[in-house]
């Protein structure tokens, strides 16, 4: 099994990946009902969490239009390495593999406190699949990349050994994303997303979509990694 967890992250890497963890079904039996990878494709059995990481200077400009529009930009980039991905594995292992958009499209939508979900939750998907830890921020934690990655996933019927579980990344006693939030949306490591929505998103005079707050990930102290 080892030598095939190998050549999957090999793959992985060298399609354009910058993280590949791997879980089994068995840690997901807590996900919430409706947003389980078997809820999905009720054959699978293992779970290979991907994620590409935005440059860090990204983070010292103004977010307004350059780290929206790569934010963006790297959903249908990381959605294209799983698809590869997924038929690579197919092919290789004779397997089945179904690939999962890191973001969008979606179903669920609670229009009244502006809440999306995605179809599984990436975030935890990572944590589960040895690849960091939830911070305060709500948002993930990596050792190397620290909150910069953007996961997508690949479902399977291959049965793989999990990666071991991350410690908590995030800094006991440090509350910046909490303090330097603008509306106070973050809490419990949650985040009131109508509040969030209503502050951070917004568009220029000729319609381009903006991002005008992302300050929860740019005051964190290990927003680069543990060596940041």
């Amino acid at each position: 099994m080892k030598q095939l967890i190998k050549k999957i992250k090999e793959l992985a890497y060298q399609l354009g990946a910058d993280v590949c963890g791997i879980g089994s079904i068995n840690r997901f039996e807590n996900a919430p009902a409706g947003f389980s990878p078997l809820d999905l494709f009720d054959q699978c059995q293992s779970v290979i969490a991907l994620g590409l990481a935005l440059p860090k200077g990204l983070y010292e400009v103004p977010p307004r239009l350059l780290y929206g529009h790569f934010n963006r930009k790297i959903c249908s980039i990381l959605d294209a390495i799983e698809l590869k991905l997924a038929r690579e594995l197919e092919e290789r292992f004779n397997c089945l593999a179904v690939p999962v958009p890191c973001d969008a499209p979606n179903e669920y939508w609670d229009a009244e406190n502006m809440t999306a979900k995605g179809l599984i939750s990436m975030r935890h998907t990572a944590v589960l699949c040895g690849l960091g830890s939830i911070g305060k921020s709500s948002l993930l934690i990596n050792p190397e990349y620290g909150n910069r990655l953007t996961i997508g996933a690949v479902l399977t019927d291959l049965e793989l050994e999990s990666d071991d579980l991350q410690p908590d990344l995030c800094i006991a006693e440090c509350s910046r994303c909490l303090d330097s939030c603008p509306v106070q949306a973050i809490a419990d490591k949650r985040v009131n997303q109508k509040l969030c929505r209503l502050n951070t998103y917004g568009k220029t005079a000729r319609g381009f979509d903006t991002v005008n707050c992302n300050k929860c990930r740019t005051v964190c102290p290990v927003r680069f990694g543990k060596t940041g």
